[in-house]
C-alpha cells in the first residue's frame, strides 16, 4: 500500500499569492538590517588575518566591513586597523589616507594619536628605502617629500599629545629625519659647487645653517660656504666661514669638504 502523502495542489490564484509572499520575504532578506554579530564575526576574520601577518586578506575583510556595516564600534576600530594593514603591506598612500580619514572622523577618539603616529610612520618608511640599502646608496639624495611630510607629521603628534605613548618615538624619529633632510641639502649644495654655480651652492649652505643646527652637516655645509665664497672672490666671507668651521669640527678632524 502506498503510504507516501501527497502534495496539495495549490490553485492557480493561491499559487500568486505564496509567490507574492515569498518574494517579499526575500527582499526584507536582503535589506535587512545587518546583525552586530555578523559585523563581529567579520571583524574578528580581518583581525586574525592580521595578527597573523596575512596583511592582503585583512585589508579585504577590513575593506568589506567598512562597506557593509559603516557604522558602530566595529567600523571605527575597522577604520583605524585597516590604515596599520596597509602600512604594513607596504601601501604608504593608502595607509596615509585611511590614518587621516579617521583623525578626520573621530578626532577626539581615545587613540586617535595612534593615527597621527601612522601616518608618520607611512612616510618614514619611503625614507629609507630597501632597494637603496641593497645598493649602499644614502636615500637623502632622492626627493625628500616623504621625508619632509614625515617630520610635519610626527611633529603634529608630539605638539597635540605630548604624553602619548607614541611620542617620545616620535622624537627620536624626528632627530633622524632633521639629520636626513640636512644631507639631502648638503648633496644639492654640493651639486651645485660641482657645477660652478658658486651662489647657489652659498644659499643652499646658509639654508642648512639656519635650519638644520645642530645636525653633523654642519661643518660640511661651513665648508662649502668657505669655498663658494672664495670662488666668487669674497675672501672676508669665506674666512669668516672657515674661523666658523674651525670651532665646530673636531681639531684632530681634517677640514671636509663636500665638493669631492
Amino acid at each position: 500500500m502506498d503510504r507516501t502523502v501527497a502534495r496539495p495542489l495549490v490553485s492557480l490564484p493561491a499559487r500568486l499569492a505564496l509567490l507574492a509572499a515569498v518574494a517579499v520575504l526575500g527582499a526584507c532578506a536582503v535589506f535587512k538590517e545587518p546583525t552586530p554579530s555578523t559585523a563581529e564575526a567579520l571583524y574578528k576574520s580581518a583581525k586574525e588575518a592580521l595578527d597573523t601577518g596575512y596583511y592582503d586578506n585583512a585589508i579585504k575583510d577590513y575593506e568589506k566591513l567598512q562597506a557593509s556595516y559603516p557604522f558602530g564600534v566595529y567600523a571605527q576600530q575597522a577604520q583605524l586597523d585597516i590604515a596599520y594593514a596597509y602600512y604594513k603591506n607596504n601601501e604608504a598612500d593608502s595607509a596615509i589616507a585611511a590614518a587621516e580619514q579617521f583623525i578626520k572622523t573621530y578626532p577626539r577618539h581615545e587613540h586617535v594619536d595612534y593615527a597621527y603616529y601612522l601616518r608618520g610612520l607611512a612616510n618614514f618608511a619611503q625614507t629609507n628605502n630597501y632597494f637603496d640599502r641593497q645598493l649602499n646608496q644614502d636615500p637623502a639624495r632622492r626627493d625628500p617629500r616623504s621625508a619632509q611630510e614625515s617630520f610635519q607629521h610626527f611633529s603634529e603628534l608630539v605638539n597635540q599629545f605630548p604624553h602619548s605613548r607614541y611620542a617620545a618615538d616620535a622624537r627620536q624619529r624626528m632627530i633622524f629625519l632633521k639629520n636626513y633632510l640636512a644631507r639631502h641639502e648638503l648633496y644639492v649644495a654640493d651639486y651645485y659647487m660641482r657645477r660652478k654655480a658658486y651662489v647657489a651652492a652659498a644659499n643652499r649652505a646658509q639654508f642648512i645653517l639656519e635650519n638644520y643646527q645642530r645636525t653633523p652637516t654642519i661643518p660640511q655645509a661651513l665648508a662649502i660656504l668657505e669655498q663658494a665664497y672664495a670662488a666668487l672672490g669674497l675672501k672676508d666671507l669665506s674666512d669668516d666661514a672657515r674661523r666658523v668651521r674651525e670651532l665646530n669640527a673636531p681639531a684632530d678632524v681634517a677640514a671636509p669638504s663636500a665638493t669631492h
